[in-house]
């Protein structure tokens, strides 16, 4: 069973692989910043994971949106356009000769401080970005048997102490809720908003599958019965993966809410399934003990699984030369 939706089998290959630091392309074990960084020193940085399909990454716009807009919000100048980012990580991609099973790791940090305090005057540097291409594939038992989760004591912050939005190297609210997940017996966490309602997992976004009884046409055509909700999204990451599984079903006659739920909804839905960059769309067995629907693969989580994989294609067709 795996563990996580990042569980991985080690690859030797990426002993081998070149890391890109401020642009220059270094092995792995060459690969270093400086203690007085601002992302080793406070945590100051902002980073996307990226998916790489037949050599291209994949929604690659939404991540540098994102990307753009975190560095904005907190006054970090990257001091490369997007296209110049973006050569980057072609440059990566093409150096370490990747094409397929591969996740990028892209780091921005606010760069090089004069000394170890949090005052951003007091950076002396550029902003550091470093991309790590590695070879990496989501464990075939974690998309088809999927996760199990345990609803952690560690709350999601509110906008005016830690903004979710941000994508921010910041994350010991959600490696707390981790270790508590893990060492109570789950895979990864579940956690709730400031009011006791859902919001989202340590790494991932969650949904669940419930019975769409307001909807004049339930039971016309397939998942016409299902209505797939999220949370409101108040209090999660603005996730990518999570914002195109819902353009998914408004797409293909699936009812998706973005919504407010508590606990109560989730133990009693007829599926549950969270999804992230890394492994896309991936089933959840049980939530707190309690197993969801039959425990096993849904049908609409299987369904979402295919049309996710094929939307990837797609874009990297479509996607920049």
């Amino acid at each position: 069973m795996a563990h996580g939706t990042h569980d991985v089998d080690d690859d030797p290959r990426n002993a081998g692989v070149l890391i890109s630091v401020n642009g220059d392309l270094v092995p792995r074990e060459r690969a270093t910043v400086s203690v007085f960084d601002s992302g080793f020193v406070l945590g100051d940085g902002v980073w996307e994971g990226i998916r790489v399909h037949h050599g291209r990454p994949a929604f690659l716009d939404q991540h540098l949106d994102r990307l753009y807009e975190g560095a904005h919000a907190l006054m970090i100048d990257i001091g490369l356009s997007r296209d110049e980012l973006a050569r980057r990580i072609d440059d990566t991609i093409t150096a370490n000769e990747m094409h397929d099973g591969v996740h990028i790791r892209l780091m921005v940090t606010r760069g090089v401080k004069r000394t170890p305090y949090q005052d951003p005057r007091l950076t002396v540097g550029p902003a550091t970005v470093v991309i790590i291409a590695e070879h990496k594939e989501p464990l075939s038992a974690t998309v088809s048997d999927g996760i199990t989760l345990f609803t952690t004591h560690v709350r999601r912050a509110t906008p005016d102490t830690l903004d979710p939005k941000l994508n921010a190297h910041s994350k010991l609210n959600d490696i707390v809720a981790c270790i508590q997940a893990y060492t109570a017996g789950a895979d990864e966490a579940l956690m709730l908003d400031p009011h006791g309602f859902v919001a989202t997992c340590n790494s991932t976004h969650f949904f669940i599958v419930r019975a769409a009884r307001d909807r004049a046409d339930a039971g016309d055509g397939f998942g016409g019965d299902d209505a797939v909700w999220t949370s409101d999204g108040r209090f999660c990451l603005g996730g990518i993966t999570r914002a195109n599984v819902l353009a998914l079903c408004r797409a293909n006659g699936i009812e998706g809410r973005e919504t407010t739920f508590s606990l109560t909804d989730v133990y009693g839905a007829r599926e549950a399934f969270v999804t992230g960059t890394f492994a896309g769309v991936v089933p959840v067995r049980t939530v707190d003990g309690r197993t969801i629907g039959t425990g096993t693969r849904g049908p609409v989580t299987e369904r979402l699984q295919g049309l996710y994989a094929a939307m990837i294609e797609r874009d990297v067709t479509t996607s920049r030369s």
